[in-house]
């Protein structure tokens, strides 16, 4: 439905592949469990204060070496100039904000979805592409789920192309306007 509200304001709209994709997970991890494994001589004192997600991706970076740290930056690249490659055919990139609908706060993941002690990453795969790369990014509420959860639409533009990717997210927010469909705090439809 979005893809038609970007029709309608004069977008042409074509498919795109994002072969970058699937290879993100695996980088982000590594990145997590290193830059966190300079909190290991905490742990012998407030382990046990920590949440248990953090502890575990403390525990992840145990024993990496520059060496790991400089392969892991080199693949990293490599997938940035991958991302940024998609973009040199299209002006903005549209996707779902996440891959499944709000789920309780006091969970990582989904019930139904693999569990990991501290990766969230497999129901944010359309967002942190673009943290790893710097692209521009908007959501924008979108629509409902058939159980009234609310629904976002991702716009993400080249680097640096900050402007065209709020201008593009002012314009859907116009078309579809959202803020009196909002649903009550108290849960209650």
């Amino acid at each position: 439905m979005a893809v038609r509200v970007f029709e309608s304001l004069g977008a042409r709209i074509e498919s795109a592949d994002t072969p970058f994709g699937p290879l993100g997970p695996d980088i982000v991890r590594f990145f997590w469990a290193a830059h966190f494994a300079e909190l290991e001589p905490y742990l012998e004192r407030f382990e046990s204060r920590m949440d248990p997600g953090l502890v575990a991706c403390i525990h992840a970076g145990r024993g990496l070496s520059a060496a790991d740290y400089l392969a892991w930056r080199a693949r990293k690249l490599a997938y940035v100039e991958q991302i940024h490659a998609c973009f040199e055919d299209f002006d903005l990139l549209l996707t779902p904000s996440v891959s499944v609908a709000a789920f309780p706060a006091d969970r990582l993941q989904p019930e139904h979805w693999p569990q990991h002690p501290w990766d969230w990453l497999t129901w944010a795969e359309f967002s942190y592409p673009f943290n790893l790369s710097m692209n521009p990014a908007a959501s924008v509420p979108a629509g409902v789920t058939a159980d009234r959860l609310p629904v976002g639409l991702q716009i993400v533009g080249r680097r640096l192309d900050d402007h065209l990717v709020l201008r593009a997210a002012a314009a859907f927010e116009q078309a579809r306007p959202w803020a009196h469909r909002r649903p009550p705090l108290d849960g209650k439809a």
